[in-house]
């Protein structure tokens, strides 16, 4: 993918389909200068809008409803992809999980590989929850479920 497209590809679909990470990049409201946080609570809705929760206790909370525009970094098959957005609320606060969080539709407007020329992963990074797992687990299938239901 050496252009910008407007909707996912199907092997990033078949990736928000799995439990991922990204790097969720928005416009700090205080300073005005660009934040990254990596969240996994997100999917794809269907290859043109991404769906996120984000705890209330967090800055990118307001920062999306103030500034709408946001960048999600995937780390996808060999590449690195910006996807590039706006944010809008779907449910505030989201129904059916145990604290405060909100959920944003994105509207994909651009996907572009970010990867550096003449580069390629070598491998997807990973990561692992180091809390208890069942909480976790538990915790994982209510957002996702209420964030389906949204």
């Amino acid at each position: 993918m050496s252009e910008a497209v407007t909707q996912l590809t199907e092997s990033l679909l078949q990736q928000f389909k799995n439990e991922t990470f990204v790097l969720l990049s928005t416009v700090d409201i205080e300073s005005g200068g660009p934040t990254s946080t990596a969240i996994s609570w997100i999917y794809a809705e269907n290859a043109s809008t991404l769906r996120v929760a984000i705890d209330h206790r967090s800055r990118l909370v307001n920062n999306m409803i103030e500034n709408p525009v946001i960048t999600v970094t995937i780390f996808g098959e060999e590449m690195v992809y910006a996807v590039n957005g706006r944010a809008s609320v779907r449910q505030n606060p989201l129904q059916d999980v145990p604290f405060n969080m909100c959920c944003f539709d994105i509207s994909i407007e651009a996907v572009r590989n970010a990867l550096f020329y003449g580069a390629q992963l070598s491998s997807v990074p990973q990561y692992v929850k180091i809390y208890d797992q069942r909480a976790a687990e538990k915790l994982d299938e209510q957002v996702f479920t209420a964030m389906k239901k949204a």
